[in-house]
């Protein structure tokens, strides 16, 4: 299990926490359960409700829009301190893509409700997560004007 200082600087790096306040990282860090899957595994499949968003601590994880981790095709390969499944705890719809382990890898899990509790608790954190969605949609809109 990674140390709790190691939890707060992963959440700095990742996408989804960068602008939250490193003390409000200090009770998300708390929150997060350690998960292990291996080369294979679905980590969860497109169109299937979720629970949980993730980071990736270490290893490499392939997004597909594919259900059969066997298609390889990937929309992206995640590495250390990259975070997915997100969108499912924030809009309350079926996965948009399936997640696979292309190698052994150590994930940090957040339940939704314990998100919710502490979005609550901390109000704070929800500016800071709505932030970091708006800088990803505003650099994603700059690849897709750039690729045109």
């Amino acid at each position: 299990m990674a140390d709790l200082f190691e939890r707060i600087l992963l959440l700095k790096k990742s996408p989804i926490f960068s602008e939250v306040a490193t003390e409000d990282l200090r009770s998300v860090a708390l929150e997060l359960e350690d998960e292990q899957y291996f080369k294979g595994d679905k980590v969860f499949e497109i169109n299937n409700y979720g629970d949980f968003m993730y980071i990736l601590q270490n290893g490499k994880i392939g997004i597909s829009l594919e259900s059969d981790p066997d298609a390889n095709k990937y929309l992206a390969t995640l590495t250390a301190g990259d975070c997915f499944g997100e969108m499912n705890l924030l809009d309350d719809q079926p996965r948009s893509a399936t997640a696979v382990a292309l190698e052994d890898s150590h994930l940090l899990s957040l339940e939704k409700s314990r998100l919710h509790g502490l979005i609550i608790h901390y109000p704070e954190l929800s500016l800071g997560i709505m932030k970091s969605m708006s800088l990803r949609l505003r650099n994603a809109n700059l690849l897709a004007k750039a690729g045109n």
